[in-house]
């Protein structure tokens, strides 16, 4: 422990050795500094005062939008207002609760000039469907019935608030 002692009396003491008094050289630098010319500053520039800007976009152009984007959703719109619609208060079929490209044509049945497709559903189930049926996701409704396709017309929403109909098909898949 006196070693501690020691050694902490012998840095206090050496510490105190580097603050004597003689400052001359400090003062004779702070006096050549003080005796130099005064750099002036210029004075800051005025500032004009802010002016609030107030973006007023009614009647104006969206900037987010081409005119040829709006263009094409006026149409979209124009067409869908007196257009097609799904019926959406009937109820739907079984084979409507599928994508259509989930759907598989499996053969035809024909009776007495009615003619029928089979279609096989993802569960691995086969229905009969004649013209008028609904199936897929689309409320695709069958309009023609081949020996090796069927026919339908399927409703796709336009985006604001339309419908636009689109022709699909389900081609018989050959067995391997």
């Amino acid at each position: 422990m006196s070693i501690v002692r020691i050694a902490l009396a012998s840095l206090a003491c050496l510490a105190a050795a580097g603050c004597g008094r003689d400052h001359a050289d400090l003062h004779e630098w702070m006096d050549q500094i003080r005796s130099e010319e005064k750099v002036s500053i210029d004075p800051l520039p005025v500032l004009k005062p802010y002016e609030k800007f107030v973006y007023e976009p009614a009647g104006l152009k969206s900037p987010f939008l081409d005119t040829l984007e709006e263009q094409r959703v006026e149409r979209l719109a124009d067409a869908g207002a007196g257009g097609v619609r799904p019926d959406l208060n009937r109820r739907k079929e079984a084979l409507e609760a599928y994508p259509l490209d989930a759907l598989r044509m499996v053969g035809t049945l024909s009776r007495g000039g009615n003619t029928w497709a089979l279609i096989q559903a993802p569960d691995q189930t086969i229905s009969r469907i004649g013209i008028g049926n609904y199936l897929g996701e689309n409320y695709g409704r069958v309009t023609q019935i081949e020996s090796n396709a069927v026919q339908l017309t399927e409703l796709i929403s336009n985006g604001t608030g339309g419908w636009i109909e689109r022709q699909a098909a389900i081609a018989i898949v050959e067995q391997q």
